[in-house]
């Protein structure tokens, strides 16, 4: 029997996760989702001469934590993505402040799969439950106490997804599992369920995702289009997203408003519609927003590329990756040929390089490494993150590490190498 007295336990390890991850199409997981999605604790950087001190256990702990840290980096703003949140911000406080009997404006998120529509949707939507929650705090007799008509759930958020087959029945469902609420016998039934449990839990944002999955030639999504929009009436903010919707079709019955910037919709006629009230509303409208990639085209999307690198450097855990490792030399030009400017291809690659740095023993991130690197973008559909290919979902570009005609290097911090890796020749 060893002497060795075992090492005192530690504090709870903060990077571990019991349990499954939230599931935001539940209010449950989103309120899960909304009070830890900031809580995350990065591992502290550390020499390489102190990592070598630390005993085998602690090493492996270490490790542990900053493969955690490299595959929960914090997601950064964007130009673009400010642009999203700051419309959404307004749109949603705008209107939850709105006392008159009027129908609300919605807004559609458009843009390409792995752009980080979702996510900067349901972030900007938690943060405005964070403050709707404290603002009501100060007055509890006024909204935490029961009152006529509402339950004691109350969600000023809700979230769910397009099914990839689209009914009316498959809509209802989805809002319906947010509030634990019970479907109803028949379609009409789950429509006055969905609607009630709308205004009983006192929601003020529903977000509708994957919006694109209907097919518009299909009449059972043209009618799941038209209770999407019957929903409006009902006091509450929509927000739909997603992929490349001014092509999708459900735009086609709309008209663009150029004085507004903004599609309108004719009211529903009564006898058609799943809205009871369509005969009485005005017109429908929406505000559409499109969360781009970065564009490597001119010098302030190539800086606002660069300064997003920079941002991704500082929350890297490699040893002998230090500034400049993703935002100098040859290696923007490289990352934008890999992931055409998409953010979530850029995670995925740098996420993938770092595992393998730490498993080769490199440290380090270099572009021979990341040419053994493949971008998995999930071709099956209904697996992995269940994207949905024909919906657009899953960008048809070229990830491959191959080397293809680009844009030229240009002078500055960012061209100190051409493609070739070879300093450029001086000037006369």
């Amino acid at each position: 029997m060893s002497n060795l007295q075992p090492e005192p336990p530690n504090a709870p390890v903060p990077f571990l996760r019991f349990g499954p991850r939230p599931d935001r199409t539940r209010h449950e997981g989103w309120q899960e989702f909304r009070r830890t999605r900031d809580l995350f604790v990065p591992v502290r950087k550390i020499s390489l001469a102190e990592y070598r001190l630390m005993s085998p256990r602690k090493k492996s702990f270490y490790d542990l934590h900053r493969a955690s840290t490299h595959v929960n980096m914090q997601m950064l703003d964007t130009p673009m993505s400010e642009v999203v949140t700051t419309l959404m911000r307004s749109r949603i406080q705008n209107n939850a402040m709105r006392i008159g009997p009027s129908t609300l404006d919605g807004l559609m998120i458009n843009g390409g799969g792995y752009q980080g529509k979702t996510e900067t949707a349901c972030r900007t939507a938690a943060e405005f439950e964070d403050t709707w929650r404290d603002l009501f705090e100060q007055y509890p007799e006024c909204y935490f106490d029961p009152m006529p008509g509402t339950r004691d759930l109350i969600a000023p958020v809700a979230y769910c997804q397009t099914p990839v087959k689209a009914t009316p029945i498959g809509l209802c469902e989805a809002i319906l599992d947010y509030y634990g609420a019970p479907y109803g016998k028949n379609l009409r039934g789950m429509i006055r369920n969905a609607r009630e449990s709308i205004k009983a839990h006192a929601t003020t944002v529903l977000i509708i995702d994957d919006i694109t999955r209907l097919k518009m030639h299909r009449e059972d999504d043209q009618d799941t289009l038209d209770l999407i929009r019957g929903l409006m009436d009902l006091d509450v903010t929509l927000v739909l997203i997603g992929v490349n919707i001014p092509r999708s079709g459900l735009l086609r019955e709309g008209w663009h408003d150029p004085r507004t910037n903004q599609w309108i919709y004719a009211p529903l006629k009564k006898g058609k519609s799943y809205n009871p009230d369509a005969s009485t509303q005005t017109e429908r409208r929406f505000d559409l927003v499109t969360l781009a990639p970065f564009d490597y085209s001119n010098d302030a999307g190539i800086a606002a590329f660069v300064a997003h690198l920079e941002g991704i450097e500082n929350q890297i855990r490699l040893f002998t990756a230090g500034p400049g490792t993703l935002s100098e030399g040859r290696m923007p030009e490289y990352l934008y040929r890999r992931t055409h400017g998409i953010v979530g291809l850029l995670r995925r690659l740098i996420e993938d390089g770092m595992t393998k740095a730490i498993e080769s023993g490199l440290e380090d991130l270099t572009i021979d490494l990341l040419d053994e690197i493949t971008i998995n973008l999930g071709n099956v559909p209904g697996r992995d993150d269940g994207r949905d290919a024909e919906a657009g979902e899953i960008p048809d570009i070229d990830t491959s590490p191959k080397r293809q005609p680009g844009p030229k290097p240009r002078k500055g911090r960012n061209s100190v190498y051409d493609d070739r890796g070879t300093p450029p020749a001086a000037e006369a």
